[in-house]
């Protein structure tokens, strides 16, 4: 692996990327702490939060460590077996993220949409059904993409500019007869993930244009609260998917580089629970509530 020449650049961005990691650890394991102690966050909605937090806690874990230690040492070796680690572990959280984030969809428009039918729709064991399905597809398409990705030897070279093992520097280095069944499992991938997003496109217009034919502002705006947290966590989703897909694939290190990997891959963890915290009322009180406690107890502690 290459993507900088400069010691003093590496070890800066080694500091960066752990900064970011604590910040993303501490965010999700509180986001997921929360949801877990409080009675009070005992739905299928925040069930599916804490499931997203874990998943965007593992995603982060599989890139940037390794980027931490390879920057302060100077390492810019990983093995072939790490590297096919890395891939098949980011592509598992992923599919699995976004396979949880089209569940989600589906139960704020339940939940809006056909409020009296909620409980009887969306029931414990439906959410336990959604959530194994998830793994599932992740565990299949992830060991499909991997596989064919490094079924053949490396022909071309062995170098990926790159600070982790990402698909678009595997196929650069890689042999024609892996490209083209690679680009099929590409165009088969992005047709699912277009049907996919029909579905969440139909669902929150039939959400929003509910919220809009509500009497009730406190109403309006308890709906809204509720959705919006998932909307904006999808939306970055997207967007940090798209930006490997559709830009160039880098040939030689450059900052530009860096800073659009450091993108997809550290921002959706890091702002994640952000989002939560702030546009979630509830998950927001249930936090205050357990740092106030917390508080308490230090202080009581440190009295006797």
């Amino acid at each position: 692996m290459d993507v900088t020449a400069s010691p003093e650049l590496q070890v800066l961005q080694g500091v960066l990327f752990l900064v970011i990691y604590l910040g993303a650890l501490t965010g999700n394991l509180l986001t997921v702490t929360v949801i877990v102690t409080d009675t009070h966050l005992r739905s299928p909605m925040y069930f599916f939060i804490g499931n997203v937090a874990l998943l965007d806690l593992a995603s982060i874990s599989v890139v940037v460590p390794r980027a931490v230690v390879n920057s302060m040492t100077g390492c810019k070796i990983i093995s072939l077996a790490e590297c096919a680690a890395q891939i098949f572990l980011y592509i598992l959280f992923a599919v699995v993220e976004f396979a949880l984030l089209v569940v989600m969809s589906y139960d704020r428009y339940v939940a809006i949409c056909h409020p009296l039918h909620y409980g009887l729709i969306i029931t414990p064991s439906l959410c336990s059904q959604a959530t194994a399905g998830s793994w599932a597809s992740g565990l299949v398409y992830s060991a499909i993409h991997t596989g064919n990705l490094f079924r053949l030897p490396f022909t071309k070279t062995n170098v990926i500019q790159q600070y982790f093992c990402d698909i678009p520097q595997i196929l650069r280095i890689s042999s024609s007869d892996v490209q083209l069944p690679e680009f099929v499992v590409i165009i088969v991938s992005v047709s699912i993930v277009l049907v996919c997003f029909k579905f969440l496109f139909v669902s929150y217009i039939n959400i929003f244009s509910t919220v809009l034919k509500m009497h009730s502002m406190e109403a309006r705006i308890k709906a809204i609260s509720t959705c919006t947290p998932q909307l904006a966590i999808l939306l970055l989703f997207l967007i940090s998917g798209a930006v490997p897909v559709l830009g160039p694939i880098a040939k030689k290190p450059s900052l530009k580089n860096l800073l659009t990997a450091m993108f997809y891959t550290t921002v959706p963890p890091f702002v994640n629970p952000i989002i939560y915290c702030l546009r979630n009322r509830e998950i927001n009180a249930a936090l205050r509530s357990m740092l106030e406690r917390y508080s308490c107890f230090t202080v009581r502690s440190f009295l006797k």
